[in-house]
């Protein structure tokens, strides 16, 4: 079965790191919880520099992934978050096999 994946490789305002992680870390839950096209939303932080952050996010198809970008907890992520961060890098994957 295939899916729909995006990384997503940010960096924050050092000062506002744990503002920032707050806000992310909500948002990947919500999106896991109450998402059905959501298979997976993991944060990960780098262990050498904590203001390198990236998500690895696994939807059921693209349509799933623009679901999640009309949802309110995703518009709030956006507006709360994004001004927090130095940078941040989109990649998307179509996942071949299982």
């Amino acid at each position: 079965m295939g899916a729909f994946i995006l990384m997503v490789h940010l960096r924050t305002i050092p000062e506002k790191r744990e503002k920032f992680m707050e806000i992310a870390l909500e948002n990947a839950a919500a999106a896991r919880s109450t998402e059905p096209g959501c298979r997976q939303f993991d944060v990960l932080v780098d262990p050498e520099d904590p203001n390198r952050v990236s998500f690895y996010e696994v939807y059921d198809s693209k349509d799933a992934f623009e679901t999640h970008r009309q949802t309110a907890h995703f518009k709030k992520y956006l507006e709360n978050a994004v001004p927090l961060l130095v940078s941040r890098e989109l990649t998307f994957f179509n996942r071949i096999v299982p």
